[in-house]
């Protein structure tokens, strides 16, 4: 079963709100939110773009040799 915290509800001006404890926190910037009978279901939602995922990467910080072009060859059909 997943772990439990209560929260407090507080209003945002006038809109209802909470504080997402740090254990709940999501990826990224956006959610979505949906109603389920009395349940308020948030989940993260999917990057945007192969960019999105790419700059979520950790730099790479090796030093690869480089590669020599190879000759083409003919294919034959």
């Amino acid at each position: 079963m997943a772990p439990e915290r209560h929260v407090k509800i507080f209003k945002n001006g006038r809109n209802q709100a909470i504080r997402i404890p740090r254990e709940f926190e999501l990826p990224g910037e956006d959610a979505i939110m949906r109603k389920e009978g009395e349940r308020l279901i948030i989940e993260p939602t999917a990057p945007k773009s192969l960019l999105a995922v790419l700059a979520t990467l950790d730099t790479l910080e090796e030093n690869f040799p480089p590669i020599s072009d190879l000759p083409l060859n003919p294919v034959d059909l």
